[in-house]
């Protein structure tokens, strides 16, 4: 069981007090990411009880037994080990191992478990084979001294440098006092209002009419602006032109974003663009379409590194004689010399050549950003980043622009007291709220059918949400209708909780798959091959995202569109779409119970993925015990297709 997060009577005066002292507010932040690194430290030594003494095990966060396969270099030139899963292998797990992830090995000896004092990183998975980065051979060594004594594992690990990074930003931020930081910190903790320029701004025949209002806000903002992008409204088309115009007016600015996936398909936007592009950051996290930008390949590609890798082999052998004397002293000397002139000069100069230094916002504090500044910050999704996290960029800033959706998915926070306090509250949602002449919200959305577009505009958006005329009435077929809903109220399907508390529902995800054949029956396989009509399967619940995976591995009928379909989470599909989307809610009981449905930003994200057709799948009843979902099951009797299964209707999945 994990404890409890408690919040101290500190934390409640600290919240008053922000009301009179917004300062005080950078307080309260750094006591909140406290308690989400304990809460996080908590459940990992948890996940350490929990390791099996006897028995297999592969889990989102551990595999035990496991086996050392062999070893060589990763792209980074860096030490990896393959790592087997040796146990019997389960149907279907969802892991939460990804390249980048920290993670540490444990062994099991005579009965008693000793987790590894070393951190290793995840290089590549494959379902159940990792590479995983050791530090060096002594680390390799040791961990195949332990693996042929005793039974080894493998769990996730505990990122302490990211928590290190944000608590120093914070000390930072309340502790600067120049005056350029100080107004910049005021205006985006409420004590100053913000100011523009009026300048002049030519507009971008490709962009809209909101895109382009976002791009001269971007520009004339002396201190913030915040480009609003909902589902589809081409967020990432219109941050691309704002971050080219302002590099006609700077020489350089900074791109971030709270994850790499984030960073790299921003970077890979602006690349495509011509625009130069430095990625800093761990190259096992960075994809590598955008490899050929990252700090390392750049540098071993520059001219002078052939004469740099000479200067180190020469110290390297000078070094490693038996005898060094005066002659052999002085030939160092010259060398460490020569060596360090190397480095500064193409450290120097990839970063002189360099329109946009691209990294995570953690990212931003790497020893390679060290005393660089910038005139724009530009922080992309950061209505998924931890406040923190975002002045650890702003910090190297005169200036910063956010652009996201805060009426999309949060940042992940675990400790739940934290998140009642306050920590998911992003930075840009503070502003939006603040300082609304900041904000554009681009209006025109290029993904959705207006009828799946239309309630999402209605709750989240006030209505203002347009679809474009080449989205508009765009169907998978003449035959089809944009939405449905298949009501399972009269079917006493019932929902099941797995042993990781999470949901599951085994007839509504049998319903999903029959109903999912019968319309490609319906449309016609060749018809959809044809076209590549691609399918999302959407649930929030892990358990069931097994379980539909599961059921779609052993249907032959589907076997030909299986590339065309992908089964996640919502978290999982956030900033994708797909032709039809297939959501499974999976709640099914009297008490109107849907447990974290209740975050509405999810749901938003869940139904705004579809570009043409969007079926539901649930409990009406159960649904609209909520208000929210209660106007959801009225807007699809209204505007789709709402059938009802008898009991005797719901047949088992092929």
């Amino acid at each position: 069981m994990l404890p409890q997060c408690d919040s101290p009577t500190a934390i409640q005066l600290l919240t008053a007090n922000a009301m009179s002292h917004p300062l005080e507010s950078l307080y309260l932040q750094s006591d909140l990411l406290r308690k989400e690194y304990d809460y996080e430290k908590a459940e990992y030594l948890e996940a350490v009880k929990r390791a099996p003494m006897n028995g297999d095990v592969a889990e989102g966060d551990c595999w035990y037994p496991i086996r050392l396969g062999n070893t060589s270099y990763n792209i980074a030139n860096q030490l990896v080990v393959d790592v087997f899963f040796d146990g019997t292998q389960p149907e279907d797990t969802s892991s939460d191992f990804e390249p980048g992830k920290i993670v540490n090995f444990f062994s099991l000896e005579n009965g008693q478990m000793r987790v590894l004092n070393f951190n290793c990183t995840v290089s590549r998975i494959q379902e159940f084979r990792m590479e995983i980065a050791v530090n060096n051979r002594n680390v390799l060594m040791a961990l195949e001294n332990l693996a042929s004594r005793g039974n080894i594992g493998v769990l996730l690990g505990i990122d302490d440098y990211s928590y290190q990074v944000m608590q120093s930003s914070l000390r930072q931020v309340r502790e600067r006092n120049d005056e350029d930081f100080v107004n910049l910190r005021g205006v985006l903790i409420g004590e100053r209002q913000p100011a523009f320029r009026d300048n002049h701004f030519n507009t971008i025949p490709w962009l809209n009419a909101s895109q382009n209002a976002a791009v001269s806000k971007v520009l004339n903002a002396r201190e913030t602006a915040i480009v609003h992008g909902p589902p589809g409204t081409g967020k990432t088309t219109t941050l691309v032109e704002a971050i080219s115009e302002t590099l006609k007016r700077e020489t350089q600015v900074l791109v971030c974003a709270p994850s790499n996936a984030a960073v790299d398909w921003i970077s890979e936007q602006l690349y495509r663009r011509g625009i130069s592009v430095l990625r800093i950051g761990n190259p096992l996290r960075i994809n590598d379409v955008m490899m050929e930008c990252s700090y390392e390949y750049r540098y071993g590609n520059h001219p002078d590194y052939l004469e740099l890798f000479s200067v180190r082999s020469s110290l390297r052998e000078i070094k490693s004689r038996p005898k060094l004397g005066d002659k052999e002293h002085n030939q160092i000397r010259k060398l460490q010399h020569r060596e360090t002139e190397l480095e500064v000069k193409i450290r120097e100069e990839l970063f002189a050549t360099s329109g946009v230094i691209a990294c995570t916002l953690i990212g931003s504090a790497h020893h390679l950003m060290e005393r660089r500044h910038f005139g724009t910050v530009f922080i992309d999704e950061a209505a998924q980043a931890l406040e923190a996290a975002c002045w650890t960029a702003i910090l190297k800033a005169d200036r910063v622009v956010f652009a996201g959706d805060h009426q999309q998915l949060p940042p992940t926070v675990k400790c739940k007291e934290a998140d009642r306090e306050g920590l998911e509250h992003t930075l840009m949602q503070k502003v939006v709220k603040n300082k609304p002449s900041c904000v554009t919200l681009l209006d025109v959305q290029y993904r959705m059918n207006r009828d799946i577009m239309e309630f999402s505009s209605r709750q989240f958006y006030h209505g203002q949400l347009k679809a474009d005329p080449s989205v508009a009435d765009r169907v998978v077929s003449p035959i089809d209708k944009p939405l449905m809903w298949v009501d399972t109220s009269r079917c006493d399907f019932g929902e099941q909780q797995s042993r990781s508390l999470s949901r599951s529902n085994h007839e509504e995800a049998k319903l999903l798959m029959k109903t999912l054949m019968d319309y490609v029956k319906l449309i016609g396989m060749e018809h959809l091959l044809r076209e590549q009509v691609d399918f999302g399967i959407i649930s929030p619940y892990k358990a069931q995202v097994r379980l539909l995976r599961k059921y779609m591995r052993n249907n032959k009928m589907l076997k030909p569109l299986r590339h065309q379909i992908t089964i996640n989470t919502v978290d999982g599909f956030q900033g994708q779409e797909r032709d039809l989307i297939l959501i499974s809610m999976v709640r099914d009981n009297d008490s109107g119970n849907i447990g974290f449905l209740n975050d509405l930003r999810r749901m938003n994200v869940a139904i705004t993925r579809a570009k043409m057709k969007l079926i539901v799948f649930g409990n009406a009843e159960t649904m609209s015990k909520t208000k929210f979902y209660e106007k959801l099951v009225a807007y699809f009797q209204e505007r789709g297709d709402f059938v009802t299964i008898q009991p005797d209707n719901s047949a088992e999945s092929d």
